[in-house]
């Protein structure tokens, strides 16, 4: 199979859900150990488009629907992956995670380490995560730092539709479980508007995005933005209007949190001097404290400045302007950066 880092340009433009499916049949097609099973993932395409159109080619074998028991298909699926196979299970929503947790965690996340490395379980578990749609506080968390908190599994969150690409041929390949987070506002389905931005150029061949390489989305010299998935695009719309005020925020987009690319940002904070560290998570015990100690850790004295946007520590509401009230956004970003940057 073709790998290349460097995608050539290309003015052809995809959708995230698009991007993601192209890279899951290149997948399929060359390799019949890859299979697709979950909620809804055959007939309805998954409700976030993560898997339409995959049926129509490959058939009812290999784009499996199944019961309402994550439990069961998710233990399913590590126990493929352990025979061989490269099984791409969805949980249709993180949120869903505590019902089959021993099979994520203690199950898919460890069996190569018990094992003493006799089985691996190269299995990707795609998952939606995000709210801002209004599906109140089981169905809208977001959880990346729960899953990268648990070892043996690498995380992955993709903020476009080319690094979405990218990334799913690089955790379908991986010989380890990878947990592939998409924010559902970015896949652009229909009946859910995506912002502008992840809709971008996508290469029509294969390419890989390796794992633990963040990518600088906005190169500036007065304050550092790191963040994540959704809030890459809201971090950037806040750096624009910044620049109109003459603040210059550079954005990097961790897009893998397991591994963690600490070095772009350590550098990125040693030119700027101040950071601000941005996620849809909760604020206690998450990514955003973990940026933070990870660069006083390897150099405090680079920081004159630092603050953090997150979630609260409520669960997660209903209604649409509680929601909007607790979510951040922009302008959330532009204070924390002018906060900083004074």
């Amino acid at each position: 199979m073709a790998q290349a880092t460097e995608p050539e340009q290309t003015d052809r433009e995809l959708t995230m859900s698009r991007a993601m499916v192209e890279a899951i049949a290149t997948e399929m097609r060359d390799d019949e150990e890859v299979f697709v099973m979950g909620e809804d993932v055959a007939d309805y395409g998954g409700i976030f488009d993560s898997t339409e159109g995959l049926l129509e080619e490959f058939g009812h074998d290999r784009i499996m629907d199944v019961p309402i028991s994550e439990t069961s298909f998710i233990g399913a699926g590590v126990g493929a992956a352990q025979q061989g196979m490269r099984p791409i299970v969805e949980l249709m929503f993180s949120d869903f995670f505590g019902v089959c947790m021993d099979q994520i965690y203690n199950q898919m996340a460890k069996n190569t380490y018990m094992s003493g490395g006799n089985v691996s379980v190269p299995m990707v578990l795609m998952t939606a995560v995000g709210g801002d749609y209004n599906d109140a506080a089981q169905h809208s968390q977001t959880l990346y730092g729960t899953f990268a908190h648990l070892p043996g599994m690498k995380i992955v969150v993709p903020s476009t539709a080319h690094d979405a690409k990218g990334l799913m041929h690089s955790a379908i390949r991986d010989d380890d479980p990878v947990v592939y987070m998409f924010h559902k506002r970015l896949m652009g389905i229909g009946w859910m508007p995506a912002p502008d931005g992840p809709k971008t150029g996508v290469p029509e061949g294969d390419y890989t995005i390796p794992f633990g390489e963040a990518d600088v989305k906005r190169e500036g010299s007065d304050v550092t933005v790191v963040t994540l998935g959704l809030h890459v695009h809201r971090a950037l719309e806040a750096a624009e209007s910044l620049a109109d005020d003459g603040l210059d925020a550079e954005v990097i987009d961790l897009r893998t949190l397991v591994p963690l690319d600490t070095e772009t940002v350590l550098e990125s904070v040693q030119k700027t001097g101040r950071l601000v560290v941005v996620d849809e998570d909760y604020r206690s015990f998450g990514v955003t404290g973990e940026i933070i100690a990870s660069v006083a850790e390897s150099d405090l004295g680079a920081l004159d400045a630092v603050e953090r946007v997150a979630m609260p520590d409520v669960p997660i509401p209903y209604a649409r302007p509680l929601e909007k009230e607790v979510q951040p956004d922009s302008t959330d970003i532009e204070e924390a950066v002018r906060s900083v940057g004074e």
